[in-house]
């Protein structure tokens, strides 16, 4: 009689609090004296040439903000954002312009001197402008740190890999900047991902670089480091290097699949699973350099005269972003 499979231990949820017992009464959410540090943004909104709509406590967690008009030339998206998606602005300008309304208020900190960063606007603020939108609606929150947490905030359009870790890359290279004395392991909630700032990375020097292949080799070797930012991100630069060395030699491979009349959408992830050894491994505390010169050694002995057309039909999975 066959040995019934253990069932996998159910995750119990996280409970929910008590309906309406947290936050402040919606009535609570202005009056009393507000703090010296939110009346000097309040003048310095007024300098910069916006108004002071109201001043109000967050309604969840008690934390003061501004919601102001904003000169729309004084709004900048945080510089380690995805690149703007001319197709999505176009979208969403054609959108608002139908409706003749605003009503998705973007979120600003103070950078410098009359300039405000906001970390969930590149699109809303490109399609504004191009409308010829003098002014923008925004919550201004004092704390610029709010803007370190763009991941969480940014809702505006859904990510691809490719936009997530060059979002997440440049992140971590602006708080190595920011906050240098940090380590990369302490930001971990942000970055979500470890593999996303390595991944990012490449993305940078090689804007075709197929991530989606190599991701799940990464989610099993490459971890969150405990070294302040800017030496982690060294190390981060060094696999980055190596990914694309290997990415170079599976590209090699594609191309004698091709010579020899193999077509598919799905070659390189044909390849790397082929190279790929982990498959057989059940360690799980695995070393990211060993683990990659043995996947290096392996594509540059791929020998492709071995390799049948059925075997690539087989192939499933999404294919790269090269082919």
């Amino acid at each position: 009689m066959p040995t019934p499979k253990k069932k996998r231990p159910v995750k119990k949820a996280k409970k929910a609090g008590a309906a309406k017992s947290r936050g402040l009464e919606a009535t609570k959410l202005t009056g009393g004296a507000t703090p010296k540090a939110v009346d000097a943004l309040a003048a310095q909104i007024t300098n910069d040439g916006g108004e002071v709509l109201a001043i109000y406590k967050d309604p969840l967690g008690g934390q003061w903000q501004i919601f102001a008009s904003l000169p729309i030339g004084v709004v900048e998206p945080t510089p380690y954002q995805r690149d703007l998606s001319d197709a999505h602005v176009a979208r969403l300008g054609n959108a608002i312009d139908k409706l003749d309304r605003f009503l998705d208020p973007i979120i600003a900190v103070p950078a410098d001197a009359g300039t405000y960063w906001s970390p969930n606007c590149y699109h809303r603020l490109g399609a504004m402008t191009q409308l010829g939108a003098r002014s923008i609606t925004a919550l201004v929150v004092p704390d610029p740190a709010v803007a370190h947490r763009i991941l969480a905030l940014n809702t505006e359009k859904a990510h691809n890999l490719k936009e997530k870790s060059t979002e997440v890359s440049r992140l971590a290279q602006a708080l190595a900047e920011m906050d240098p004395g940090s380590t990369e392991k302490s930001h971990a909630e942000i970055f979500e991902e470890a593999p996303l700032i390595t991944l990012g990375l490449c993305y940078q020097q090689n804007g075709r670089f197929s991530g989606s292949v190599y991701n799940p080799i990464l989610k099993r070797i490459d971890a969150f480091l405990a070294k302040k930012l800017p030496d982690a991100l060294e190390i981060r630069k060094e696999r980055a290097a190596k990914l694309l060395e290997l990415n170079e030699d599976v590209n090699t491979a594609v191309a004698k699949l091709k010579a020899k009349g193999l077509e598919s959408p799905y070659l390189k992830a044909f390849v790397v699973a082929r190279i790929n050894h982990l498959r057989f491994v059940k360690a799980k505390d695995l070393d990211f350099d060993d683990t990659i010169a043995t996947i290096m050694k392996a594509a540059k002995r791929f020998n492709t005269d071995n390799v049948k057309a059925d075997q690539v039909a087989k192939t499933g999975g999404p294919p790269s972003s090269e082919e």
